[in-house]
């Protein structure tokens, strides 16, 4: 390990099927990387918002809910904000997006890290009321959570 603080953040919400998916691999993360510079946390927030959850640590990875075209449910996809695909909490609507957040938090000298990785998990439904996975996500879960391991594994080395 680095002497690099690094902090592991879920995004989405825990009530809304396949959107709770970057919060629940963190909680099965806290149970299988142990080392007191990887910190742990989950949000289900966008935009400026991150800012104040990523501030002052050495790295953060973000990890969250995406969609794609070619995606199929489970599929991980790992990037860093220089190849950035919108995710589902990482922009809102109603906010900047997370790239324009971190340029500001970034010109403003807030403390964010220049280390940043996200890895992203094909969904299939986070519009619908439930606690449960959808029963794709939900099969493959123990494939995702060994593929996020692994890259998680590989960034905190």
């Amino acid at each position: 390990m680095t002497n690099k603080k690094t902090l592991i953040l879920g995004i989405g919400n825990n009530i809304l099927t396949d959107d709770g998916i970057g919060p629940r691999l963190v909680s099965d993360l806290i149970k299988l990387i142990s080392d007191s510079k990887v910190l742990y946390n989950t949000a289900c927030c966008g935009g400026l918002e991150i800012v104040e959850y990523i501030k002052d640590y050495d790295r953060v990875i973000f990890i969250d809910a995406i969609r794609t075209q070619e995606g199929r449910p489970g599929d991980v996809h790992y990037f860093k904000p220089s190849d950035f695909r919108e995710t589902s909490h990482l922009s809102s609507l109603h906010d900047v997006s997370f790239i324009t957040a971190l340029k500001l938090g970034h010109t403003l000298n807030l403390g964010l890290p220049n280390d940043l990785h996200i890895i992203a998990v094909e969904i299939i439904e986070d519009m619908e009321f439930s606690e449960e996975l959808t029963l794709q996500l939900k099969e493959r879960y123990p494939e995702i959570l060994e593929k996020v391991l692994e890259i998680v594994r590989s960034i905190i080395v």
